[in-house]
């Protein structure tokens, strides 16, 4: 209910609502083909035909954005989702550890969030080889350490917590103490975390796509897109706006959501 209370929080939610939808059901958005090409209306600003313009080749940039919204935020999520899991498994693992271990281990992460998770995911990449599979692998990869590190601190201060120190002296073991009180709860934190990682993820994958590391011409994709209005910019500035006005305003939206709900959080932990 807080949540609903706030404008900033509102106006995020029906953004991302609007951008689920071109994700989901794109023709619902517009009737236009995104690979349409038509060279007698190349390069044409933005008109009540073309609202975003079109490109080179004539291709539609409203329609292309909103197509591109799919591969765009799908990395993202999917990046987000994985990192998400696997960080909360190793790190309540990590946590449960015992103290040497847990130092050793601990350390070997921090080496890891040394590193700009967008360099490591670029390393990684370069590693594995261009691709759009790769480029949601990689940046998996890259988000991980943060979720270990988050989830295994949770885990420890869980431990001394009253609510598990009841429950052991009750005969519970530790496996159902683990599944039912601890992941649970470290879960729901980490989830705040996710809903503000997802835009970063996002804004990765876009970045490596804009480096040509990601989905080739002519598929629609938000960075690609950029990459090819970025030699336009003095004549045909709308290729590139658009497309880096819908990255950015998703990662507004989803940040702006996710400290809504960290608040959130933080006043029911208070």
């Amino acid at each position: 209910m807080t949540l609903l209370r706030k404008p900033t929080a509102i106006v995020s939610c029906l953004f991302l609502a609007l951008v689920l939808v071109a994700m989901i059901a794109p023709q619902m958005l517009t009737a236009r083909d995104p690979l349409d090409v038509d060279l007698s209306v190349a390069l044409q600003p933005p008109s009540a035909e073309h609202l975003f313009g079109t490109d080179q080749t004539g291709r539609d940039v409203f329609t292309r954005v909103i197509y591109g919204a799919r591969a765009s935020i799908g990395v993202g999520l999917i990046a987000t989702g994985a990192a998400l899991i696997i960080g909360l498994l190793i790190g309540t693992l990590i946590g449960l550890a015992p103290r040497w271990l847990d130092g050793i281990l601990m350390r070997a992460v921090d080496l890891l969030l040394a590193v700009p998770e967008f360099v490591l995911a670029l390393i990684i990449v370069a590693v594995l080889g261009p691709g759009p599979i790769n480029i949601a692998f990689a940046v998996t990869l890259s988000v991980i350490p943060v979720y270990i590190r988050l989830a295994r601190v949770h885990t420890r201060t869980l431990r001394q917590s009253e609510f598990v120190t009841s429950a052991r002296l009750l005969g519970i073991g530790s496996a159902r103490v683990l599944s039912r009180h601890i992941m649970p709860t470290v879960l729901s934190r980490l989830s705040v975390l996710a809903t503000i990682g997802i835009g970063t993820a996002i804004l990765s994958a876009a970045g490596l796509s804009f480096l040509g590391l990601g989905v080739t011409e002519p598929a629609p994709e938000w960075g690609l897109m950029l990459a090819g209005g970025r030699n336009e910019l003095a004549t045909a500035w709308w290729i590139a706006v658009f497309p880096g006005l819908a990255i950015t305003a998703v990662v507004i939206a989803t940040s702006v959501l996710g400290r809504h709900l960290r608040r959130i959080a933080e006043e029911g932990n208070a």
